[in-house]
């Protein structure tokens, strides 16, 4: 068995019917405000099977916060990146 590095954050993205056009687009915000961020070694983006919440969808998850959210839509997309991605960094950077 062979350990694997993995990164400190993961951001995941339910690929299911209802969830997977939309996060397809939410996807591509998140990888561009990781690189504008400067962040692009610490956070992993991972598409993940159906979550059983397609009444929620689209549904995007951040880990290790344990943190779900349902109804994803582009313009909450900067609010929840700095609350569970660029946070840290901002504050390792004060």
């Amino acid at each position: 068995m062979k350990k694997l590095d993995m990164r400190n954050k993961a951001i995941l993205f339910c690929d299911g019917s209802k969830c997977g056009k939309e996060n397809k687009h939410n996807r591509k915000v998140f990888r561009g405000l990781i690189k504008q961020t400067e962040m692009k070694g610490e956070v992993e983006l991972i598409k993940i099977h159906c979550t059983d919440n397609c009444k929620c969808a689209p549904v995007i998850g951040f880990q290790p916060d344990n943190a779900w959210y349902g109804e994803v839509s582009e313009k909450k997309i900067p609010q929840l990146f700095e609350e569970h991605i660029a946070h840290a960094k901002l504050l390792n950077h004060e």
